[in-house]
């Protein structure tokens, strides 16, 4: 990545997205004007793996399936037979790029949707394997609702919008980027390796859950996603686990998903705020060894229910009202489990409380070694800040629960709520 980033500005986040998609074995879509460097990184993304056989070609509305796929051998026609010689062409390519893919036509369609899909070139009538592993494809505009475009663009999991240089400092780097060729830094064996142990890697049911509580969430919002698309995520987020060395599936390794869900640009916004939504969610659940927060909520819901009935009583034993033997003896014992359980677990609730506060100065170290696919580690770092400050607000209910039927201060508990 950092080879990359120092010769591509202002394309950290695309970058990672490139990354990911190579190692997961998928497509990636740019979607920007022409001169924003596409064709250029998609070549520098293919030299990190040596010289493997790359092919370029910019299509438009009257280019022929001879341009793309060779053409047909003159020999073989001799003895009726109809096939391509496809040596340096799309279909013997290991890594490709296509400008302005969607002008391609209907006689084109079909032969790359088998390549992109299932990596098979039909060449007459064999099933030609072609040992493409990774294509990007670039256009100016989207596709219009054309049956045949739709499914073109569905084979894309990762889709990114580009821009061009924004800022002034990125504008200067960009003539003093380096030009000399990159180094060979990966292999076609290391996506074989991390796909063997991505086959091995779990998904949790929680984090299958979060899935599948994303596609609802989306659908809400009139957001349809084909299943194949789904099942791809859940691909892609093993890949990620894998090339962390993780065993499973954890919320890190979710971090990309909105680039594989927008159908158009301006929807990204939207989408980003969605699944920010449940990632916060998911991060609290993974979070609970450290900082649980759902049990500390259903210890205060539990206690909140009883309280008219236990503040009830302590009013009546104060001004000596009558009451039930039974009752009373019953509503003692449960104002004196009531007591114990909160100075229990206010005692725990600040103590982790204390030890998260000690966890967040050293936050954006521990995020970023959780996923080489952050950008900015201090930017979820806010997350942990939100988790934290609902822990205070429970202790807070604690406290206040507890002068309220005991009134006075829970013993030994002291916190500072100004940080």
């Amino acid at each position: 990545m950092g080879h990359l980033e120092k010769r591509f500005m202002e394309r950290e986040e695309l970058i990672r997205v490139l990354l990911l998609a190579i190692m997961s074995g998928e497509h990636v879509l740019l979607v920007g004007p022409p001169g924003s460097a596409k064709s250029q990184l998609a070549r520098a993304a293919a030299e990190l793996f040596g010289n493997e056989p790359y092919y370029d070609y910019l299509l438009t509305r009257f280019t022929t399936p001879d341009e793309l796929f060779g053409p047909v051998s003159l020999q073989k026609l001799k003895n009726d037979e109809y096939v391509r010689l496809t040596d340096g062409y799309l279909p013997s390519a290991r890594f490709a790029f296509l400008d302005e893919i969607f002008k391609a036509n209907s006689a084109i369609l079909n032969a790359l949707l088998s390549v992109l899909n299932e990596r098979v070139f039909f060449n007459g009538r064999q099933k030609q394997q072609s040992p493409l592993l990774f294509l990007m494809a670039a256009s100016n505009e989207l596709p219009e609702d054309n049956e045949q475009l739709a499914a073109l663009y569905d084979r894309f999991l990762y889709r990114f919008e580009v821009e061009y240089v924004k800022q002034i400092s990125s504008f200067e780097l960009m003539f003093q980027a380096p030009n000399t060729p990159l180094p060979t830094l990966l292999s076609t064996d290391l996506v074989k390796q991390l796909k063997s142990q991505a086959a091995e890697v779990q998904l949790p049911d929680a984090l299958v859950y979060m899935l599948f509580q994303l596609k609802t969430a989306l659908e809400e919002k009139e957001y349809v996603l084909s299943d194949r698309r789904y099942h791809k995520i859940g691909h892609s987020w093993k890949i990620s686990a894998a090339i962390h060395g993780r065993s499973a599936v954890n919320v890190w390794d979710t971090v990309l998903t909105p680039h594989m869900l927008w159908d158009f640009p301006e929807d990204l916004v939207e989408l980003k705020a969605i699944f920010d939504t449940l990632f916060q969610d998911m991060l609290k659940r993974e979070m609970e060894q450290e900082l649980p927060l759902l049990q500390y909520n259903l210890t205060v819901k539990k206690w909140l229910e009883k309280e008219d009935e236990l503040h009830a009583f302590q009013f009546k034993k104060e001004i000596g009202g009558a009451l039930n033997k039974d009752a009373a003896e019953r509503l003692k014992a449960t104002l004196e489990d009531c007591r114990t359980e909160l100075e229990e677990t206010a005692r725990s609730l600040r103590g982790r409380l204390v030890s998260w506060q000690e966890k967040e100065k050293k936050l954006p170290e521990w995020i970023a070694s959780q996923s080489i696919f952050l950008q900015h580690p201090e930017q979820y770092a806010v997350k942990f800040t939100h988790l934290r400050i609902q822990g205070e607000r429970i202790l807070q209910s604690i406290q206040g629960l507890y002068r309220t039927l005991f009134d006075r201060e829970i013993p030994g508990i002291i916190y500072d709520y100004t940080l």
